[in-house]
Protein backbone atom coordinates (compact mmCIF):
# COMPACT_ATOMS: atom_id res chain seq x y z
CA UNK A 1 0.00 0.00 0.00
CA UNK A 2 1.47 3.69 -0.74
CA UNK A 3 0.74 6.56 0.98
CA UNK A 4 0.54 9.56 -1.62
CA UNK A 5 2.21 12.66 -1.57
CA UNK A 6 0.94 14.84 0.91
CA UNK A 7 2.61 17.94 -0.95
CA UNK A 8 0.19 16.55 -4.46
CA UNK A 9 -2.56 15.92 -3.17
CA UNK A 10 -3.36 18.35 0.07
CA UNK A 11 -4.97 16.33 2.29
CA UNK A 12 -5.10 19.06 4.39
CA UNK A 13 -7.52 20.78 2.02
CA UNK A 14 -9.31 17.66 1.31
CA UNK A 15 -7.28 15.68 -1.05
CA UNK A 16 -6.81 11.85 -0.84
CA UNK A 17 -3.92 10.57 1.29
CA UNK A 18 -4.79 6.67 -0.02
CA UNK A 19 -5.60 5.29 -3.67
CA UNK A 20 -8.99 4.89 -4.89
CA UNK A 21 -8.31 1.22 -4.28
CA UNK A 22 -7.77 1.24 -0.95
CA UNK A 23 -10.53 3.27 -0.23
CA UNK A 24 -12.84 1.64 -1.86
CA UNK A 25 -11.62 -2.16 0.15
CA UNK A 26 -11.64 -0.58 3.31
CA UNK A 27 -15.25 0.80 2.81
CA UNK A 28 -16.19 -2.60 1.67
CA UNK A 29 -14.63 -4.22 4.34
CA UNK A 30 -16.56 -1.68 6.99
CA UNK A 31 -19.46 -2.55 5.70
CA UNK A 32 -18.73 -6.30 5.75
CA UNK A 33 -18.09 -5.68 9.05
CA UNK A 34 -20.77 -4.10 10.39
CA UNK A 35 -23.58 -6.16 8.81
CA UNK A 36 -21.76 -9.75 9.55
CA UNK A 37 -19.70 -8.92 12.46
CA UNK A 38 -20.54 -6.30 14.85
CA UNK A 39 -23.56 -7.63 16.30
CA UNK A 40 -22.83 -10.75 17.05
CA UNK A 41 -22.25 -12.30 20.41
CA UNK A 42 -18.36 -12.88 22.25
CA UNK A 43 -18.68 -16.16 21.32
CA UNK A 44 -18.70 -15.98 17.42
CA UNK A 45 -15.43 -15.08 17.03
CA UNK A 46 -14.52 -17.81 14.78
CA UNK A 47 -16.75 -16.14 12.54
CA UNK A 48 -14.79 -13.03 12.45
CA UNK A 49 -11.58 -14.59 11.90
CA UNK A 50 -12.98 -16.07 8.94
CA UNK A 51 -14.15 -12.65 7.60
CA UNK A 52 -10.59 -11.17 8.33
CA UNK A 53 -9.22 -13.86 6.44
CA UNK A 54 -11.19 -13.48 4.04
CA UNK A 55 -10.04 -9.95 3.95
CA UNK A 56 -6.51 -11.00 3.45
CA UNK A 57 -5.98 -11.34 7.35
CA UNK A 58 -3.14 -14.35 8.81
CA UNK A 59 -4.52 -15.64 12.14
CA UNK A 60 -3.41 -18.91 13.23
CA UNK A 61 -6.18 -21.14 15.16
CA UNK A 62 -7.05 -20.61 18.29
CA UNK A 63 -7.25 -16.58 18.02
CA UNK A 64 -9.99 -14.52 19.26
CA UNK A 65 -11.48 -11.37 17.80
CA UNK A 66 -13.95 -9.59 19.79
CA UNK A 67 -16.96 -7.47 17.52
CA UNK A 68 -16.83 -4.30 18.95
CA UNK A 69 -13.17 -4.14 17.56
CA UNK A 70 -12.34 -1.62 14.53
CA UNK A 71 -9.51 -2.71 12.00
CA UNK A 72 -8.38 -0.50 9.59
CA UNK A 73 -6.96 -3.28 7.04
CA UNK A 74 -7.59 -6.81 7.81
CA UNK A 75 -4.46 -8.03 5.11
CA UNK A 76 -2.46 -5.63 7.47
CA UNK A 77 -3.14 -7.88 10.62
CA UNK A 78 -1.42 -11.16 11.63
CA UNK A 79 -1.84 -12.90 15.06
CA UNK A 80 -0.55 -15.92 16.11
CA UNK A 81 -2.11 -19.01 18.34
CA UNK A 82 -4.71 -17.84 21.30
CA UNK A 83 -3.89 -14.19 20.77
CA UNK A 84 -6.84 -12.11 21.79
CA UNK A 85 -8.28 -8.74 20.62
CA UNK A 86 -10.79 -7.26 22.71
CA UNK A 87 -13.78 -4.78 22.89
CA UNK A 88 -13.36 -1.73 21.44
CA UNK A 89 -9.63 -2.46 20.72
CA UNK A 90 -8.81 0.29 17.25
CA UNK A 91 -6.17 -1.65 15.34
CA UNK A 92 -5.24 1.72 13.04
CA UNK A 93 -3.06 -0.88 11.14
CA UNK A 94 -1.90 1.37 7.71
CA UNK A 95 1.11 -0.38 8.09
CA UNK A 96 1.62 -4.30 9.13
CA UNK A 97 0.56 -4.78 12.95
CA UNK A 98 1.28 -8.57 14.21
CA UNK A 99 0.99 -10.11 17.51
CA UNK A 100 2.33 -13.21 19.12
CA UNK A 101 1.09 -16.17 20.26
CA UNK A 102 -0.81 -16.17 24.00
CA UNK A 103 -0.92 -12.15 23.63
CA UNK A 104 -4.49 -9.87 24.39
CA UNK A 105 -4.69 -6.59 23.77
CA UNK A 106 -7.74 -5.27 26.29
CA UNK A 107 -10.03 -3.26 25.94
CA UNK A 108 -10.54 -0.06 24.31
CA UNK A 109 -6.49 -0.15 23.92
CA UNK A 110 -4.89 1.71 20.61
CA UNK A 111 -2.46 -0.09 17.87
CA UNK A 112 -1.54 2.98 16.28
CA UNK A 113 0.72 2.55 12.77
CA UNK A 114 0.02 5.79 11.33
CA UNK A 115 1.26 9.55 11.98
CA UNK A 116 2.06 12.38 10.35
CA UNK A 117 5.79 14.12 9.58
CA UNK A 118 5.36 17.29 11.73
CA UNK A 119 8.41 19.19 10.18
CA UNK A 120 6.76 18.81 6.95
CA UNK A 121 4.38 21.78 5.17
CA UNK A 122 1.78 19.53 3.95
CA UNK A 123 1.68 17.01 7.36
CA UNK A 124 3.17 14.34 4.91
CA UNK A 125 1.17 11.00 6.32
CA UNK A 126 3.62 8.33 7.26
CA UNK A 127 2.89 4.46 8.36
CA UNK A 128 5.59 2.16 10.53
CA UNK A 129 4.74 -1.59 11.46
CA UNK A 130 4.55 -2.59 15.09
CA UNK A 131 5.20 -6.25 16.29
CA UNK A 132 3.85 -7.36 19.22
CA UNK A 133 5.85 -10.34 20.64
CA UNK A 134 4.01 -13.85 22.58
CA UNK A 135 2.67 -13.52 25.84
CA UNK A 136 2.15 -10.03 26.17
CA UNK A 137 -0.49 -7.76 27.87
CA UNK A 138 -1.30 -4.44 26.46
CA UNK A 139 -3.66 -3.49 28.78
CA UNK A 140 -6.47 -1.46 29.23
CA UNK A 141 -6.41 1.83 27.25
CA UNK A 142 -2.93 1.73 26.80
CA UNK A 143 -1.36 2.90 23.47
CA UNK A 144 1.18 1.51 21.24
CA UNK A 145 2.65 3.94 18.47
CA UNK A 146 4.26 3.65 15.14
CA UNK A 147 7.56 1.50 14.63
CA UNK A 148 7.27 0.51 17.91
CA UNK A 149 8.33 -3.52 18.73
CA UNK A 150 6.92 -4.90 22.11
CA UNK A 151 9.21 -8.26 23.53
CA UNK A 152 7.92 -11.22 24.54
CA UNK A 153 6.08 -11.26 27.85
CA UNK A 154 5.83 -7.77 28.24
CA UNK A 155 3.22 -5.67 30.38
CA UNK A 156 2.35 -2.31 28.94
CA UNK A 157 -0.15 -0.94 31.93
CA UNK A 158 -3.66 0.33 31.37
CA UNK A 159 -3.28 3.74 29.68
CA UNK A 160 0.28 3.86 29.28
CA UNK A 161 1.97 5.10 25.86
CA UNK A 162 3.96 3.12 24.49
CA UNK A 163 6.08 5.70 21.47
CA UNK A 164 9.47 3.81 21.84
CA UNK A 165 10.65 0.00 22.08
CA UNK A 166 9.71 -2.00 24.87
CA UNK A 167 12.76 -4.28 24.84
CA UNK A 168 13.12 -5.56 28.47
CA UNK A 169 11.83 -9.28 28.38
CA UNK A 170 9.20 -10.19 30.43
CA UNK A 171 8.93 -6.09 31.46
CA UNK A 172 6.23 -4.30 33.25
CA UNK A 173 6.22 -0.92 31.96
CA UNK A 174 4.18 2.14 33.13
CA UNK A 175 2.93 5.49 32.29
CA UNK A 176 2.92 8.08 29.12
CA UNK A 177 5.67 7.85 27.90
CA UNK A 178 6.03 4.27 29.09
CA UNK A 179 8.92 3.41 31.39
CA UNK A 180 10.05 -0.08 33.06
CA UNK A 181 9.51 0.04 36.36
CA UNK A 182 10.45 -3.83 37.32
CA UNK A 183 10.32 -7.66 35.75
CA UNK A 184 6.76 -10.24 36.31
CA UNK A 185 7.56 -12.34 38.71
CA UNK A 186 8.48 -15.88 38.27
CA UNK A 187 5.21 -18.51 37.17
CA UNK A 188 2.82 -18.85 34.30
CA UNK A 189 3.41 -15.98 32.98
CA UNK A 190 7.10 -15.85 32.23
CA UNK A 191 8.24 -16.71 28.85
CA UNK A 192 10.39 -19.46 28.93
CA UNK A 193 14.06 -19.80 28.52
CA UNK A 194 14.38 -15.71 29.28
CA UNK A 195 15.82 -14.48 32.72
Amino acid sequence: MTILDAKEKRPLEGGASFSLANRIERLIWQIVWLLLARWNPPFFSPWRVFLLRRFGARIEPGAAVAPSVKIWLPRHLSMESFSTIGPGVDCYNMAPISIGSYTTISQRSVLCAGTHSISDDHFQLEAHPIHIGSKVWIAAEAFVGPGVSVADGVVLGARACAFRDLRETNGVYVGNPAKFIKLRTEGANKVRGSQ
